[in-house]
């Protein structure tokens, strides 16, 4: 071993003596540090301030040039990565709970609107360092849309072949040094794959108060009311096959098949700066979603010759709210190249549910080519079920950095869970569950240029609800232990393009149908798997973002009989990977053409393993064209989504089946003002 090599090790093995700061989280608004810290921190200002997506400067949004890797992000209606909130390493991390908005815990019923939070990020491996009390799954972080001092204001307009239109009209208004509002409007008719519609409308207020200095209070309230005419049709076949391909662009009705919905996120976050190197910060939230006349519409017993029987399951009144907060004091301390960040946090969550009583309706036998007109029958609703969950967790987590050496993040929660759920007959069912969670990663600076990690952690994470085609159907699903290994590098190629990679091992209590049609626990599922993103300009005219996930799932299931639950779970997909480009020729002034290409293998589709979606490759081309209008910034956004028209299917849980969409054009006009 070389002297440079002994002194590398020899000072990793003091980490925990003199403990490394990991980069502070940007929503951490610290102060920056001493002259003689490391020069390489980034500016820790509020994380809006630089928003790409921010009011006022929409027409600049571009995810290929502005995300960082490949992993899932989100900038205004840009959308690009491997996962998104609702997969990521095989699973669901807004479903376990695993939920951030500005960095503090959130409990969503429904996801904040793009009023509330302009850029998404999906946070594994080492971008996750940052993020005090990490979870298996990975973090979904929803930036937090703040009012800035300056009076601003974005439109945007859309529509698209199939007949959807869409408006969105944001605004900053500062109305002295101290308080400032954020006000956006949403107004959209959409015409969907099936040719329903659904018309909603939301309105958001924000507002940014600075009482007194180093103090910051952000209320906001967001509401969005939605009218469905139809709900998306769900086919399940009549045995374990493949259904014949499904028509497109057909309402199958019955036209009584409808609904309205409100969805509401309010709440208030705080930043209070008490000393120069104090931070307390603090996050209330409630987050609800009410449903008049939802409706689950079903073909079941599919067979080749596209005949089977038409079910509607139409549920009474549903509701459901959850209340959620967390509280953090942060201590930063600076020495020389070092920077050590301690962490104490309480975070808390109540939520409610009334689901159940739903009614059954046998329309009898369809033609799936032929749209239903079966008349509208009386409801009969039987009597309702009510959950509570109660949550309460306590933390401490350090977070250490030391230039040119390493990054070191360790915390320990001790959680405390209930959940009540009150039976129709009578009786109450129980599950109480307490915790001590534990996660620490540890990163090496090998060379300049690179950079390797390791780390685990474990957690107590919800498993989201029953799937309209189970028997329990809205059934929140009990609170489950997760755990997570990973490990991985990140090299930087040059000052611009950087390489990640990770390869990781998650293990979760595997749910799906049983043979009653029951959604519960089956076993075990391990999601071991290797990901990797390859980002940044390879010229001053193309930039690139590229990305893969390679899974080898397995189910373990004790007992179970031969032949009827698969090693693989339901939904899983081996091989993911996607290439996104843009390309700003030379000689075209604000004009850019960007393509995403994006595979997917085969995905198991039934609990046997016996059935399995065909693999599939989309692609997408779409183009750009920045200009002034009346002197603001304007930008024309064309766009074709699967342009070959391939065709597929969309599984909607085992043995349930769904098409995708075929080729979609649309345009929009976003202008900044």
């Amino acid at each position: 071993m070389t002297g440079e090599s002994q002194l590398r090790v020899a000072v990793l093995a003091l980490l925990v003596a003199h403990p490394a700061s990991a980069q502070p989280q940007p929503n951490d608004s610290m102060p920056p540090p001493p002259a003689t810290a490391p020069t390489d921190e980034p500016d820790l200002t509020p994380p809006a301030a630089a928003d790409v997506a921010a009011t006022g400067s929409r027409a600049a949004e571009n995810a290929v040039r502005q995300v960082g890797d490949a992993f899932g992000s989100t900038i205004g209606r840009e959308v690009i990565g491997i996962y998104n909130q609702m997969n990521v390493r095989g699973f669901s991390p807004i479903a376990a709970g695993n939920v951030r908005i500005d960095g503090l815990y959130f409990d969503p019923v429904v996801p904040p609107s793009t009023r509330v939070s302009r850029t998404t990020t999906i946070r594994v491996g080492l971008s996750a360092l940052g993020s005090p009390f990490p979870a298996p799954t990975g973090l979904v972080d929803f930036g937090f849309r703040r009012p800035g001092d300056d009076a601003a204001a974005s439109v945007l307009i859309l529509a698209d072949e199939w007949g959807t239109l869409n408006a969105e009209v944001d605004a900053v208004l500062p109305a002295s040094d101290a308080l400032s509002f954020g006000l956006g409007a949403s107004l959209r008719r959409e015409s969907g794959l099936d040719a329903t519609r659904e018309n909603s409308m939301g309105g958001t207020l924000i507002a940014r108060w600075n009482p007194a200095p180093g103090l910051t209070l952000m209320p906001f309230a967001s509401l969005l009311y939605q009218s469905l005419d139809d709900h998306r049709l769900t086919f399940q076949t009549a045995s374990e096959f493949l259904p014949p391909l499904l028509p497109r662009r057909q309402r199958f009705g019955p036209d009584w098949v409808s609904g309205t919905g409100l969805d509401a996120n309010i709440g208030v976050l705080g930043d209070w700066r008490i000393a120069p190197q104090w931070l307390l910060r603090a996050g209330l939230f409630r987050s609800s979603r009410h449903r008049e006349g939802q409706m689950t519409n079903l073909v079941r017993g599919l067979l080749p010759d596209r005949t089977g029987t038409q079910r509607v399951i139409v549920d009474p009144r549903l509701a459901f709210a959850a209340v959620s907060g967390e509280v953090r004091l942060t201590r930063q301390i600076d020495e020389g190249p070092r920077r050590h960040q301690i962490h104490l946090a309480v975070r808390g969550r109540s939520g409610d549910r009334r689901f159940g009583g739903s009614d059954t309706l046998e329309l009898g036998p369809v033609q799936i080519d032929t749209p239903s007109r079966v008349p509208e029958p009386s409801f009969r609703f039987s009597q309702q079920q009510f959950d509570d969950v109660k949550q309460i967790t306590g933390g401490i987590a350090y977070e250490g950095r030391w230039l040119g050496v390493g990054e070191l993040a360790a915390g320990l929660q001790w959680t405390d869970y209930k959940k009540r759920i009150d039976l129709p007959g009578g009786g109450v069912q129980a599950t109480d569950a307490r915790l001590l969670l534990y996660n620490i990663t540890l990163a090496a600076n090998i060379t300049d240029g690179l950079t390797v990690y390791a780390g685990t952690v474990n957690g107590l994470e919800e498993s989201g609800i029953a799937p309209g085609n189970a028997i329990n159907r809205n059934e929140a699903l009990p609170a489950i232990t997760t755990r997570q290994f990973d490990a991985g590098l990140r090299l930087a190629i040059t000052d611009q393009i950087k390489l990640v990679a990770g390869v990781f091992e998650i293990t979760k209590p595997y749910f799906n149908l049983d043979s009653n049609g029951r959604f519960d626990v089956l076993g075990d599922v391990a999601n071991r798997g290797v990901e990797a993103s390859i980002a940044g300009p390879l010229t001053r005219t193309l930039s690139i973002v590229a990305g893969g996930v390679w899974l080898w799932p397995k189910v373990s299931a004790p007992g179970a009989l031969p032949g009827r639950i698969g090693e693989r779970p339901v939904g899983a997909i081996g091989q993911r990977l996607e290439f996104s480009a843009d390309w700003r020729p030379p000689f075209a002034t604000g004009l850019s053409v960007d393509s995403r290409i994006a595979y997917r293998s085969s995905e198991t589709a039934t609990v046997s393993n016996s059935v399995a979606i065909p693999a599939r490759t989309i692609v997408d081309l779409g183009g750009r064209y920045r200009f002034k209008l009346a002197g603001n910034n304007a930008l024309l956004r064309l766009q074709v989504s699967n342009l070959f028209d391939t065709q597929g299917y969309d599984l909607r849980g085992a043995g349930a089946y769904g098409p995708i969409p075929g080729r979609l054009a649309q345009a929009y006009v976003t202008i900044d003002f």
